[in-house]
């Protein structure tokens, strides 16, 4: 009888035990109930905003001090190719010898006075793309500028924002939210043309951004306004010249009723540019001349490209900046926090 009631006992324990096991089996094999974060609060949102915006107050204002050491490099760079490629080569007695035919031909193919300075304008352009801008822009050029200055100012915009998520402790989800409804580039109605404040951030570099070319395209000086060389301005004053040169000499039309019109005057051109045109003791004058005029030229267009909030070197800082300020309506920034990145 005690033996039957000890194995009834133990029996029950171990049916006891198994149910245990089976208990905590089932209790395993079910997915955790998913942890619901409670919504950010409105006003650390507003708080958010506002360090937003003062880091793209502060990152336009560095970026600026570097757009303005790399246009320095820059334009040092093309006043040292131009004195070294440029100015040698246009000054040299053959290229004017050649020039002065040029001019002839020109002269003699139009009615229009300055189709001759205008053509040749443009042959000097070349031969200046060639010479100076295009070797110094594999070094830098204003393109590149902008582009980098866009970069520095996204890398500070990204430091400030781990520094306030991580004060503030704001969970990834939400916070990409909220940067997802901020529009950073808006050209247009295709994602390709869009990119929001989140992408901008997140995509690095951020030319990887779909919209990222777009804007560069915008963002460039129109064709026709983007001389930067001052030499339409060496093309007319050498025109001018050539052409008072050929009409006071008058071994030209001697030549030209010998053999006819046009062959005399090229004929007539090309001795009168022989004997005359360019000698060694007026070639520093040349050379100091046209120094002046390229100088100046390229000086007030530097001036612009560092300048110009549409198409500078940092209109697309300036732009980025336009978007966050018109779409992050923060409450205003507190008293003697104006000067805080």
């Amino acid at each position: 009888m005690v033996c039957s009631q000890a194995l009834d006992s133990v029996h029950g324990r171990a049916w006891l035990v198994a149910l245990g096991l089976l208990a905590l089996v089932g209790c395993a094999g079910r997915a955790p109930e998913p942890v619901v974060q409670a919504p950010v609060a409105a006003a650390t949102w507003q708080q958010v905003d506002r360090a937003l915006l003062q880091a793209s107050r502060s990152a336009t204002l560095q970026a600026e001090v570097y757009a303005q050491g790399s246009m320095d490099q820059w334009r040092t760079r093309v006043y040292q190719q131009t004195d070294e490629h440029f100015i040698p080569w246009f000054s040299g007695y053959w290229t004017q010898e050649w020039l002065s035919l040029k001019v002839g031909w020109y002269s003699l193919n139009s009615r229009d006075s300055d189709q001759a300075s205008r053509r040749l304008a443009l042959y000097l352009q070349e031969q200046y793309q060639q010479r100076v801008l295009v070797p110094v822009a594999l070094e830098i050029d204003a393109d590149q500028i902008t582009a980098q200055a866009m970069e520095f100012y996204v890398q500070l915009l990204r430091q400030q924002l781990a520094l306030t998520t991580g004060a503030l402790q704001l969970p990834a989800v939400q916070l990409d939210q909220h940067l997802e409804r901020i529009t950073a580039i808006d050209l247009g109605p295709q994602a390709s043309q869009r990119a929001s404040l989140r992408q901008l951030l997140q995509v690095e570099p951020i030319a990887r951004l779909p919209a990222y070319g777009p804007l560069l395209q915008r963002l460039r000086v129109p064709e026709q306004a983007s001389g930067t060389s001052g030499v339409p301005r060496v093309a007319q004053q050498t025109s001018d010249k050539l052409q008072a040169q050929f009409a006071g000499r008058g071994v030209a039309g001697a030549v030209a009723a010998a053999v006819g019109r046009v062959a005399g005057a090229l004929i007539s051109v090309g001795v009168a540019g022989v004997r005359a045109l360019v000698q060694d003791n007026d070639r520093q004058d040349l050379q100091a001349q046209t120094r002046r005029d390229l100088g100046e030229a390229f000086d007030q267009a530097w001036l612009r490209q560092l300048h110009d909030p549409e198409h500078g070197v940092m209109a697309g800082v300036h732009y980025l900046g336009r978007q966050l300020e018109g779409q992050l309506q923060a409450a205003p920034v507190p008293q003697g926090m104006e000067g805080v990145p």
